[in-house]
């Protein structure tokens, strides 16, 4: 830290990092405030090659923007007077032995995270066949015991009861469990059980990409499921957009290979392959041939 303490306790509005560029040439028309900047070796080497006066005057432009810290890469020196300035606007200047690339690499990654938009959502997710299924519903209608079934049968649990969820990117959802929740589940009528202790570690994992939404619902007759496929439902979370299967339950239904056939089938069409839409396509095929075979023998006339 080249400024000691000074300007640490400055809030950081968002995740943008950039080099100022232009801006140091005096150009600040088309520069967002409030953004983390990086001097590089060219940023460095062009203040240096300015007369003092200029030098200062475009680095006070830079702060006056709201910049609540400032970067230098590559473990260089800047002029005394622009730690003197900082020092005086309360910003903090810190310096990397990085590389600008590498730092870059490695800075914005951890700011995307740190910003990233995130909820709570009460439901259960684990790892079947390497898809994150997310299974939601009714306090009590069983999505703890689905989980623990698919458990039993080698797949993997990542969070129960309480799913945190965080967006990363623009359609990348990954969901975890609460840190003073482990893995954890409450079954009704059994209590708390620690699914690593008795499964083992392979039965859990931190963190999985959640893909598609299992909402289980209870059976209603007068309700209008899905029965082909061909009209595939949707749901959004985080303003991302998910596939949504609803799995109405009744007596006897065996929703785990149920849960497991929703994961092989996301498998099929991530590779290519929509087995309903193939089907159809197939049915269409033969009907039309059935058609054109009766219209050549109405049009036979001899």
């Amino acid at each position: 830290m080249l400024t000691g303490d000074v300007g640490l306790d400055r809030a950081v509005p968002g995740p943008d990092v950039s080099n100022p560029g232009l801006m140091l040439a005096g150009f600040t028309a088309r520069f967002t405030p409030d953004r983390l900047y990086v001097l590089g070796e060219t940023e460095v080497s062009y203040l240096a090659s300015l007369p003092t006066g200029a030098r200062v005057e475009r680095i006070a432009a830079l702060m006056d923007l709201g910049c609540p810290c400032l970067f230098v890469t590559k473990g260089l020196e800047l002029a005394p007077e622009l730690i003197a300035l900082a020092r005086e606007r309360g910003v903090a200047v810190l310096r990397s032995p990085l590389k600008t690339s590498e730092f870059y690499n490695r800075l914005k990654p951890f700011l995307e995270e740190a910003f990233a938009a995130q909820t709570a959502i009460h439901g259960s997710l684990a790892d079947i066949y390497g898809v994150g299924l997310l299974f939601l519903g009714r306090s009590g209608i069983g999505k703890s015991e689905c989980v623990l079934d698919l458990v039993e049968r080698g797949h993997r649990l990542v969070a129960d009861d309480v799913v945190l969820v965080r967006r990363l990117g623009h359609d990348i959802l990954l969901g975890r469990g609460h840190e003073h929740q482990h893995h954890f589940m409450e079954i009704r009528g059994i209590g708390l059980i620690d699914i690593a202790a008795l499964f083992g570690i392979r039965a859990v994992r931190q963190q999985k990409r959640i893909e598609v939404v299992v909402q289980l619902e209870d059976w209603d007759s007068a309700a209008p499921y899905e029965r082909t496929g061909l009209d595939g439902d949707e749901t959004t979370i985080l303003d991302v957009k998910l596939p949504r299967v609803t799995v109405p339950l009744n007596p006897g239904k065996n929703i785990t290979v149920i849960a497991e056939v929703v994961a092989m089938r996301h498998l099929l069409k991530y590779a290519g392959v929509d087995s309903a839409r193939e089907f159809n396509e197939r049915l269409i095929g033969r009907m039309q041939e059935a058609r054109n075979i009766r219209e050549y023998l109405e049009e036979d006339y001899e």
